[in-house]
């Protein structure tokens, strides 16, 4: 009698506790795993690496729904940042990110880009209007000039490009978590969903 009720029991638990460890979102469905495997920046913890072109309004949307994960994302994942140059014209907002981190002041000019180009309609395409731009932010022009062709800029944009060609990213925004799974609005179906499967996945790699 023992032992069935025993049995009765863990039946009973068994039941209770697989949903909890099925699957939330599903591979193919809610996000995409890379058919090779990208090696990550970051040692010892998941890396979220979200790519990003600053006009694209899409990514001006999507950046309130980062900017509030940040401020409570797991202690072990690590966020970085790649501008997607999928395109020619978009490498000059490529380069002013470069710049902006090398001169230190991504914090000043990050989201103030994405406001000039998407609330103030400003114009901001060429070298010329972004060292304008940069100036407003209190960066020496000469200085800008100085960094935005240097050729650690150079460096970093050719290695941008290398990545989103690896990675098979085909619009933005787009975010690469561990250099496995890539999620996009396209499947999760908008930021805030896309933001869960995030975490979902950070879990999954934990």
């Amino acid at each position: 009698m023992f032992v069935f009720r025993l049995a009765a029991l863990l039946a009973i638990f068994v039941a209770f506790t697989m949903p909890a460890f099925a699957e939330e979102y599903e591979e193919g469905v809610h996000y995409e795993r890379l058919s090779a495997p990208q090696p990550t920046s970051t040692k010892g913890k998941v890396e979220v690496l979200e790519v990003f072109w600053y006009g694209c309004p899409h990514c001006f949307r999507f950046e309130p729904y980062l900017e509030r994960w940040l401020k409570r994302k797991p202690e072990n994942a690590e966020f970085v940042r790649l501008p997607g140059v999928l395109r020619s014209d978009w490498e000059v907002h490529g380069r002013a990110f470069y710049t902006a981190q090398l001169l230190g002041v991504f914090d000043t000019v990050h989201q103030a880009l994405f406001d000039a180009l998407h609330l103030q309609k400003r114009k901001l395409n060429s070298e010329e209007s972004l060292r304008d731009f940069f100036a407003e932010h209190g960066v020496d022009k000469i200085e800008f000039t100085k960094t935005f062709r240097s050729f650690a800029v150079e460096t970093r944009i050719r290695r941008a490009k290398t990545l989103v060609s690896r990675y098979g990213i085909k619009g933005v925004p787009a975010v690469i978590v561990n250099g496995k799974y890539l999620v996009s609005n396209r499947m999760t179906g908008g930021n805030a969903n896309t933001i869960k499967v995030i975490n979902f996945l950070i879990k999954k790699e934990s």
